[in-house]
């Protein structure tokens, strides 16, 4: 049920033109008019914002209200009309200086064009950065023409250079629309509308066209660089890696699927690790590292020993770890610092078993997320690693999915795992004992609805004994997304 500020902000917000309110209202007239899908409202409200910032993920903070990318649009909008009006009319100047787009939801809202939200929002973006440049360029060349003075003498008046706004974002790009977000990021040295990347995710892209993107950003804001399928190679990455010392803020690194395969072992790549692990640290701020899908089998050592902090998330899963790699870990500096591991793809069939306890017995103090998907876990070796789970006191976030374990293993883990204070979510695969067949990998298609449903009313009916209904347990991926770094 809405409260009474909101059913009186939407009586306000179905008045056009919006009548003169308190700046405090603001707030409110923006999170209903956005609710409410009402984006010539959004589009007045920014014309008059009476402060210098408007934070959409503080105005908005529930997910629900960010799907709407017309809004989205619409404020975007707003604010080109605002600069230009700002260009054209010297002495009419809002309030408005930065706008923050920054971590808006990525899950729940689509383009027009059936894109994800974020993808549209870049390509938005940037097609205002253009459409500012070129407008301001038309009125600077229309405004240095001479005309007559007084005298007759031919005279130029420049107007005082408009404050502009900065726009803080997060930039995703693929290889196809690299040029136009290259394009806008050149004009915006010289732009009223500045656009301050926080992330850039870069997917599909070689090392140069990612260095080149690189180089255009403004290096005072940037935080993380994710870099998804690209293709990279061990070159690449060290190419990259160069240009990444530019950046005071990096504090996150995530390079996915991107083809870096250490294996076998040569001179040429031995050389290239210690490269890789020199210019690793000297990112002094970097404490997040992200090398899923990497064959960096026996190599962990190599690329962490240069970090001159300790990581507080690693995520690297299906990188063809070995023992040795984990021993590392156990032994490091890193684990008893880390708050998010992401151990995916881990065989602990094949003697990582014992490793990885000793790994989160050294965690147990400062481990927030775990991740263990598709580890070939069973009941037995689920049993074994459990009494070390329970010691991880502040453990939130527990995804065990893709691991074949039965309704009483997944009843046990329940039951135990309530003991923890702190634990919000835990996904857990679909019991083998619940499949038509022995397919535990198999899509939903082959479980067994009626066998299920009994597994479900008894994990429901451990939940409502226990007191703790508020936990998240639950099979299905959607329901448990992973949690980011920064978020924690």
């Amino acid at each position: 049920m809405d409260s009474l500020l909101f059913l009186c902000a939407r009586r306000i917000i179905a008045q056009r033109p919006l009548p003169s309110v308190p700046a405090g209202l603001y707030p409110i007239l923006f999170q209903v008019a956005f609710l409410d899908g009402r984006s010539l409202v959004l589009q007045d409200l920014v014309a008059t914002w009476p402060f210098p910032v408007l934070h959409f993920q503080q105005l908005l903070g529930r997910p629900a209200l960010h799907r709407d990318h017309t809004c989205v649009l619409a404020v975007i909008q707003a604010v080109v009309v605002q600069l230009k009006r700002e260009l054209e009319e010297p002495g009419r100047h809002s309030s408005l200086r930065v706008l923050d787009m920054t971590r808006l939801p990525d899950s729940a809202s689509f383009c027009p064009s059936g894109g994800i939200s974020h993808w549209c929002t870049t390509k938005d973006l940037v097609e205002a950065c253009m459409e500012v440049s070129k407008h301001q360029q038309e009125f600077q060349r229309s405004g240095s023409k001479p005309h007559k003075g007084h005298c007759g003498a031919d005279t130029a008046t420049a107007a005082p250079q408009a404050p502009g706004v900065d726009i803080h974002t997060d930039l995703y790009v693929n290889g196809p629309s690299s040029w136009r977000l290259h394009k806008a990021l050149q004009v915006i040295a010289t732009s009223l509308l500045r656009l301050k990347c926080r992330e850039f995710q870069g997917e599909e892209m070689s090392a140069s066209l990612i260095v080149t993107l690189l180089d255009s950003l403004d290096p005072s804001c940037l935080r993380r660089v994710c870099l998804v399928e690209s293709f990279l190679g061990l070159k690449g990455l060290l190419e990259i890696l160069l240009h990444l010392l530019h950046f005071p803020e990096l504090r996150s690194l995530q390079v996915w699927s991107s083809c870096v395969d250490l294996r076998p072992l040569t001179p040429e790549s031995t050389n290239g690790i210690r490269c890789v692990a020199k210019q690793l640290g000297m990112l002094p701020r970097l404490r997040e590292l992200s090398l899923g899908y990497s064959k960096i089998s026996g190599s962990l050592r190599q690329i962490l020993c240069d970090l001159q902090a300790p990581l507080e998330s690693l995520e690297l899963a299906h990188s063809n770890l070995i023992p040795a790699d984990i021993d590392f870990l156990s032994q490091s500096f890193h684990a008893p610092a880390l708050k998010r591991l992401d151990l995916s793809g881990l065989d602990v069939s094949q003697g990582l078993l014992e490793p990885l306890r000793l790994l989160l017995e050294k965690t147990s103090a400062s481990l927030l997320y775990l991740e263990l998907r598709d580890c070939h876990m069973d009941d037995s070796q689920l049993e074994a690693l459990l009494p070390t789970l329970l010691r991880c006191s502040r453990l939130r976030y527990l995804r065990l999915h893709g691991n074949s374990l039965s309704t009483a293993a997944l009843k046990d883990l329940l039951q135990k795992i309530l003991e923890l204070p702190d634990i919000h979510k835990v996904l857990y695969p679909f019991p083998v004992d619940c499949y038509k067949q022995q397919l535990p990998e198999s899509s939903r298609k082959f479980v067994h609805k009626e066998l299920f449903a009994a597994a479900e009313a008894e994990f429901s009916q451990i939940l409502a004994n226990s007191g703790r209904t508020n936990l998240i347990w639950t099979c299905s991926p959607l329901a448990c997304e992973a949690l980011d770094y920064f978020s924690l």
